[in-house]
């Protein structure tokens, strides 16, 4: 009697749908990429201004005013980013954004984990990546208090452009007057009292934009070898909103309940 082999069929598993990423978050994502790419292409024409043959002060005022312009919409972006986190609740908040004391327990069990071979999956970032996040942001706050500071000490524009003024002018004359890279109205002596300060500065803001590029560079290379080898969706859930996960997340409270696919 000729009997037919039963099939091999594929063990069903269920993909739960999770909302993670409120749209404000995802916003301030891709408009903070944007804005840091603008910034770094002006900053470098600002210190190759000489070799590409922008010289005067003309060009020296009109990259910078166009930097700095960029900057404030930078500022404003984090601002609003900080003060959503506060009202925010889940992934939206402040805790997702910046690392807290349980964050180096979480690390040692998310490196054993890892360690036996194991792939635990995350809705917000991986200890790893918050870690990452939180230094990035910390450091973006540096560039953009430092980066204000020179905006007044190089071109007078607001917050301290107007004390700065006051500062560097003449006895007798209108700060107001002083005009950027033009040293007419400038006291000499306050000049020179003030240069250090303005030097270190502008020493820290530069160095504060290379490590925030060289961290940026580092977690987007972790975020593409994690989305590809440990978790997928990574990426696709910065501009949807959504991940996709078949095992339970290991940061989920019981709050959050997935949607069965």
């Amino acid at each position: 009697m000729n009997t037919t082999a039963p099939e091999n069929k594929p063990a069903e598993f269920q993909v739960h749908e999770y909302r993670v990423w409120p749209l404000p978050v995802r916003l301030f994502h891709w408009l903070n990429l944007l804005l840091v790419l603008m910034m770094t292409v002006l900053g470098l024409l600002m210190l190759f201004r000489s070799e590409l043959g922008m010289n005067g002060t003309d060009a020296r005022v009109g990259l910078k005013t166009a930097h700095v312009l960029v900057g404030y919409c930078f500022v404003a972006n984090l601002l609003c980013r900080l003060l959503y986190g506060l009202f925010a609740k889940g992934y939206g908040s402040l805790g997702q954004l910046f690392p807290g004391p349980a964050t180096l327990k979480k690390l040692k069990a998310y490196q054993a984990a890892l360690a036996r071979g194991e792939s635990p999956q995350y809705l917000g970032h991986n200890p790893k990546g918050q870690l990452a996040v939180g230094a990035m942001v910390l450091l973006m706050l540096l560039i953009a208090t430092t980066g204000l500071f020179r905006a007044g000490t190089d071109i007078y524009f607001p917050p301290f452009g107007s004390s700065i003024q006051q500062q560097l002018v003449r006895d007798g004359e209108d700060p107001a007057a002083i005009k950027p890279y033009d040293n007419t109205y400038v006291d000499p002596l306050k000049a020179e009292a003030l240069k250090p300060l303005k030097s270190m500065i502008g020493t820290v803001h530069l160095y504060g934009v290379y490590c925030l590029w060289l961290l940026a560079l580092l977690h987007i290379a972790a975020v593409i070898y994690t989305d590809s080898r440990r978790q997928g969706g990574l990426i696709s859930a910065m501009f949807s909103g959504k991940k996709w996960l078949r095992d339970a997340p290991a940061d989920a409270p019981d709050s959050h309940s997935g949607k069965q696919q």
